[in-house]
């Protein structure tokens, strides 16, 4: 795989997380909205979210519940940086300069690829309620 391969905008078909012990979560839905986008420039920005969210209440951005806002972050993710390829491992390396997640803001997130026709398949271990989990994820060009 070739770093320019993977310049575009991605669109997410699909997102599981499987667990050591075969337990299987869909943590955006199984219709889950995402986007993926790789600039010539080097830049990345990634966008995962639940369609079936529940609306806050209010529609001021300020006043969502205790329950609201867990729901709402617990189901959207989105991070954005830089990326480097590592053509030989066919790895993509996110290199996160913000993040929905505090604590990847300044790491580098691993992501294994394969690239098929207009299709690209992504998969990295997550850490999730204090087990690894293997992300995989399908995308497909724009």
């Amino acid at each position: 795989m070739k770093g320019n391969e993977l310049m575009g905008t991605w669109v997410f078909k699909s997102m599981v997380l499987r667990s050591d012990n075969g337990k299987m979560v869909y943590p955006y839905g199984e219709n889950l909205f995402g986007i993926l986008i790789y600039t010539p420039g080097g830049y990345m920005s990634a966008l995962l979210m639940d369609p079936e969210r529940q609306p806050f209440a209010s529609d001021d951005l300020k006043t969502g519940t205790a329950d609201e806002i867990k729901q709402a972050y617990e189901r959207f993710d989105a991070y954005c940086g830089t990326y480097t390829v590592d053509e030989e491992k066919s790895i993509v390396t996110h290199h996160v300069k913000g993040a929905k997640f505090p604590n990847w803001v300044g790491t580098d997130q691993v992501r294994h690829c394969d690239l098929k026709g207009d299709r690209l398949y992504i998969s990295a271990t997550l850490k999730v309620a204090g087990e690894n989990w293997l992300g995989e994820a399908v995308l497909e060009r724009l």
